[in-house]
């Protein structure tokens, strides 16, 4: 956590601010080490507050080492109350606080409990550090590949005419825990036949049929840090213009991932994939960015738009995932999540792109 905190401050003086009030979980977890929710760390180079109700209390006090836990109850002390007597305690004038998670109604509370304290809003400081993972970080991720790995491999067993796309998202949530997730890394998109044309489907009640194919776009939760995974599978059979969609994707998807490495540009990753469904003349090619960051959120920075001129370092872990998506017909995605070396990338996500029908 010190590394992570001095990190932090050398951007809080940036931004010419001596304390920050944060409110995203993920960002209270990245400074703090705190895995509950409900709760508020206030840090200065003098500062280390985790600010929660009586919940969690017990809970901040063993995880949060060298963090004083502060606990805010009706009617007195309010959470703006709270972060009051932190600010006061440690002669802190200059505020900063994550503009872009607070309400306005929260923010009017704080300001009216912190007289004499100037609030600066600011947006992405944490999150700026929390794109580089360390080894431990990459490690967890690693392992929640490894999971969903495993989980994809068995429901190829399940899927089979008649059963629906509910059924298979709750055989893939049972199969994702029993392999050893603390939980799924996020909802669970399974799309069959003509619903894959939405890339981000709502599994429905529809059974399955010979000749679909089923995306699937799975994860696991690791310690607290998130897999990303998508694979498109054909059900009995597989015609010559899936055939053909299918393998322009595998093609895409595979010079992304050739293009990644420290010292490029984000938009390079999604024009190297883009390349390929262009040259084809394919109707449906996707219409987002290539990709996003993984970590302790299933999206977070960096965004590899097609615009982003954001480099890649060493440690960032992103997806890879083009797509073709045609209404009345149906879709392929395929994705994998791989972490940036100087050299290249380690592809955490292992299970096969070569089509399978099961």
């Amino acid at each position: 956590m010190k590394e992570r905190l001095e990190k932090l401050f050398d951007l809080m003086k940036k931004e010419n601010i001596d304390g920050i009030f944060l409110a995203k979980d993920a960002n209270v977890r990245y400074v703090s080490g705190f895995t509950g929710s409900e709760s508020y760390a206030l840090v200065s180079k003098d500062a280390r507050a985790l600010i929660t109700d009586s919940r969690y209390t017990e809970q901040a006090e063993q995880e949060c080492e060298g963090f004083d836990v502060i606990k805010w109850k009706a009617p007195h002390p309010t959470l703006p109350e709270a972060a009051c007597g932190v600010c006061e305690k440690y002669g802190i004038k200059k505020l900063g606080f994550e503009k872009d998670v607070l309400t306005v109604d929260f923010y009017d509370k704080l300001k009216e409990n912190l007289k004499g304290i100037e609030l600066i809003g600011t947006v992405g400081l944490v999150e700026k550090i929390r794109q580089v993972k360390d080894e431990n970080e990459i490690s967890y991720m690693r392992e929640a590949s490894r999971i969903t790995d495993e989980a994809f491999n068995e429901v190829l067993n399940y899927i089979k005419p008649g059963v629906t796309e509910k059924d298979v998202k709750r055989e893939l949530i049972y199969l994702v825990q029993k392999k050893g997730a603390d939980d799924v890394g996020f909802s669970f998109i399974v799309a069959s036949g003509e619903n894959g044309s939405k890339p981000h489907a709502i599994p429905s009640d529809k059974p399955i049929e010979a000749g679909d194919f089923v995306t699937m776009d799975i994860g696991s939760l690791y310690n607290g840090y998130r897999s990303d995974m998508t694979r498109t599978v054909a059900v009995k059979m597989a015609d010559e213009r899936q055939r053909y969609i299918y393998n322009v994707v595998k093609r895409s998807q595979e010079e992304g991932v050739k293009a990644v490495r420290a010292g490029v540009e984000c938009r390079l990753i999604d024009k190297a994939a883009r390349d390929v469904i262009i040259s084809e003349g394919v109707e449906g090619m996707f219409e987002y960015g290539i990709g996003h960051g993984v970590g302790l959120e299933i999206h977070e920075a960096p965004a590899m738009s097609p615009n982003s001129t954001h480099i890649l370092e060493a440690g960032n872990v992103i997806t890879v995932e083009p797509g073709i998506y045609i209404p009345g017909w149906g879709g392929v995605r395929i994705e994998d999540m791989v972490a940036v070396t100087k050299d290249g990338c380690e592809i955490l996500t292992r299970s096969p792109k070569e089509l399978i029908i099961v």
